[in-house]
């Protein structure tokens, strides 16, 4: 008889081993090249945004994640990631919804909207998008990886769901906001389980996305505080 299932560890349940995770990357930024420079350049169009907002450019920011999230669904999930993890067949629709979701939020007259004047709640969703842009490419490097294993925003999951975080724990109205963080939030606690269960230095990155972004959302509000 087999083991009972309370007897299995997280490590136990891996279908792949650290250096199956690392190639996924860099296959993936090979087969692609060079969108990341393309990925790039619209995330710090919509960093400018987030610094400069207005009606349209809230819009754009909106759309450019709605496109990232569908392409990330198909091109990374689904194509890459499902084959070596059974798990991920079922996340992928997930990114699906989440791409509508921000199309409508983007499509409806007054569905979000971003702050103009500077607040910790902004301070902290801009420099969050600006770490998910700028710095977390960079981590591949600092773990041993290289550039080739690079998670750019845009084309692999864990910074666009930490730049979709970014808005979501800034935009308002709350109750349009707060949807929008549901599922990244999901594949964030999703990748800090994996990336720790794999033994990876930066396994908290995830974590700590998650926990900066609900404390920002939760911040109280200049006229909460009046």
């Amino acid at each position: 008889m087999g083991s009972a299932w309370w007897t299995y560890r997280p490590e136990d349940l891996l279908m792949f081993s650290p250096r199956v995770y690392e190639r996924l990357f860099e296959l993936h930024n090979q087969a692609l090249w060079p969108a990341q420079l393309l990925a790039l350049v619209l995330g710090g169009m919509a960093l400018a945004v987030l610094l400069r907002p207005g009606p349209r450019g809230t819009r754009l920011v909106l759309m450019l994640l709605a496109v990232a999230w569908g392409f990330v669904a198909w091109a990374f999930l689904w194509q890459r990631y499902a084959p070596i993890h059974w798990g991920i067949a079922y996340i992928a629709p997930l990114f699906g919804f989440q791409a509508l979701l921000l199309v409508a939020l983007g499509s409806l007259r007054g569905g979000l909207r971003l702050p103009c004047h500077w607040s910790v709640r902004r301070g902290i969703g801009i420099g969050l998008f600006a770490y998910a842009l700028a710095l977390h490419p960079l981590i591949a490097v600092a773990t041993g990886r290289g550039l080739s294993g690079a998670e750019v925003i845009g084309l692999t999951p864990d910074p666009l769901a930490m730049a979709t975080l970014a808005v979501g724990a800034m935009a308002e109205p709350a109750r349009r906001a707060w949807p929008l963080v549901i599922i990244p939030v999901f594949w964030c606690l999703q990748s800090w389980l994996t990336l720790d269960t794999l033994g990876e230095r930066s396994a908290w990155l995830p974590l700590l996305a998650v926990a900066v972004a609900l404390t920002a959302r939760l911040w109280p509000s200049r006229q909460a505080l009046r």
